[in-house]
């Protein structure tokens, strides 16, 4: 199966992308659902947190509480880490078995910390939206109502936007209108659709995309699929016009 993961800083906007993606008929897996799902009363997870915490990171109901937690997390790296090592396998476990049930042509998967948690050697492409850091403290504020130095520091607990544009197959820019966010998830659908059908063909795990500015079409050998052939790199048929949901590429 074609796996494609969604990442990005906190208030980048990714569930917009995600929302958009999911009314395309993709099948999305949310690693936070996941996250909560491992750590429910009665888990291993939860009593392993138990155990490196104490007990006073329970609630009155026996289950976590978050918002303590994330205090406390946020407040001290070691703590971070430490409840990392307890979720982070968990999910990625989960979220490689749910993966492998999708039945469209990819599957995406929505991973917040995906740099942090790491380990996902068996994703095929990867999706960041990107904002910048002063666009991701303003929608804190205004969404959280949370103080300036505690956003500061929650997009310090994350990896760097550096980071995250390091890895990344494919970057939306989402610090434009939402109008034009359909757009550029128009067009990773279409290749994501078509490396799918490759991939289940065993033809080629890998698309190669890059999208300019410029409305333009190439003329390639033809594929009754929908989608072209260059050489080892494919892409849909489409014309871009003025999007930029493009693989960053230097120069």
């Amino acid at each position: 199966m074609f796996t494609v993961a969604l990442t990005g800083g906190i208030a980048s906007g990714k569930s917009e992308v995600e929302r958009r993606f999911a009314s395309r008929g993709v099948e999305i897996i949310d690693a936070d659902l996941v996250a909560r799902e491992v750590i429910a009363v009665g888990t291993p997870g939860l009593e392993e947190i138990v155990s490196a915490f104490g007990s006073g990171v329970l609630g009155v109901n026996g289950a976590l509480d978050r918002k303590a937690m994330r205090e406390r997390v946020f407040a001290d790296a070691g703590a971070r880490v430490r409840l990392e090592s307890i979720i982070h396998p968990r999910v990625r476990e989960t979220l490689q078995k749910q993966a492998a049930r999708v039945t469209g042509p990819y599957g995406m998967l929505v991973i917040p910390l995906f740099v942090e948690s790491g380990e996902y050697e068996w994703v095929d492409r990867i999706l960041v939206v990107d904002v910048p850091r002063a666009v991701q403290i303003k929608r804190l504020l205004a969404r959280d109502g949370i103080t300036p130095e505690l956003a500061e520091s929650m997009l310090d607990a994350q990896a760097s936007r550096e980071q995250r544009l390091a890895i990344a197959d494919d970057v939306i820019d989402n610090n434009t209108e939402l109008s034009l966010l359909d757009g550029k998830v128009e067009i990773l659908h279409r290749n994501n659709s078509c490396n799918g059908i490759r991939f289940a063909g065993s033809v080629l795990p890998k698309l190669s995309l890059t999208v300019s500015n410029t409305s333009r079409r190439v003329a390639r050998p033809q594929r009754a699929d929908g989608c072209d052939t260059l050489g080892t790199a494919h892409t849909c048929r489409f014309d871009v016009g003025d999007l930029h949901a493009a693989k960053r590429v230097d120069g």
